[in-house]
């Protein structure tokens, strides 16, 4: 048995988050729909204590009718339309549109733009917690946004609390929040981005993930949402 000594030790088991922390909230979005499906619960969870919410969406999401199945002179608004709508039942209504072209490949000049924007937007907000994509994220757009929301949280020297979620890809989680309690609000504000509704089943994939995270502290049973730690430190239990 002896060969197995030096087996690295597996993952930590995630923090179970059973409330958010308190404070101003700034959440980045790649793109309309990835601020309901990665941190939706988490954000309905803030407004519920009283805390204000303010929303990020980078990209306009035009690259998101590759069928066009959608009046193209229109799709942006719509699509900007369908953010807000889902927002609010969720019971956010400041939410800032950076309306950056999606699903390019971006040059350094654009990275520098975005993490100017983001700057701004965090000298703005001034926010005790901020979410954004993690760092692993497979799609090209959810990727850039994280380095630049992270690079902006270093200039700035941010020292509120900083965490990743995903949508794209499964991260192994620092810790899991208990949604079970707002996962309605989650799926109805799923069903307000009809045109994304329209190519794929946004609840089936999205609360899938929410459920999958159950397995650590929920008994398979409710639904939680994964995040990682990207600046500062989880509350004390």
């Amino acid at each position: 048995m002896s060969v197995f000594l030096g087996l690295p030790k597996p993952p930590r088991e995630p923090r179970l988050l059973r409330s958010v922390p308190r404070g101003a909230v700034l959440a980045f979005a790649p793109h309309p729909d990835d601020e309901i499906a990665g941190p939706g619960g988490a954000l309905c969870l803030h407004r519920q204590q009283g805390d204000p919410v303010r929303v990020v969406v980078a990209t306009d999401g035009v690259a998101g009718d590759p069928d066009a199945k959608f009046d193209r002179a229109t799709y942006a608004q719509r699509r900007r339309d369908e953010s807000r709508a889902g927002l609010a039942i969720l019971g956010v209504h400041d939410v800032e549109f950076w309306g950056f072209p999606d699903s390019c490949e971006l040059s350094t000049i654009d990275l520098e733009l975005g993490l100017e924007r983001a700057r701004a937007s965090l000298a703005a907000a001034r926010p005790q917690i901020v979410y954004l994509p993690w760092a692993l994220e497979g799609h090209p757009d959810h990727h850039a946004l994280h380095h630049v929301v992270a690079q902006a949280l270093l200039r700035t020297d941010f020292r509120g609390l900083a965490l990743g979620y995903e949508v794209w890809n499964a991260m192994v989680p620092d810790a899991v929040l208990d949604i079970t309690t707002v996962a309605s609000h989650k799926r109805r504000a799923l069903a307000a981005y009809a045109t994304q509704n329209d190519y794929v089943d946004l609840a089936h994939c999205v609360f899938g993930m929410n459920a999958y995270r159950s397995l650590a502290h929920g008994k398979g049973k409710g639904f939680y949402e994964g995040f990682c730690v990207v600046r500062g430190a989880l509350p004390a239990d």
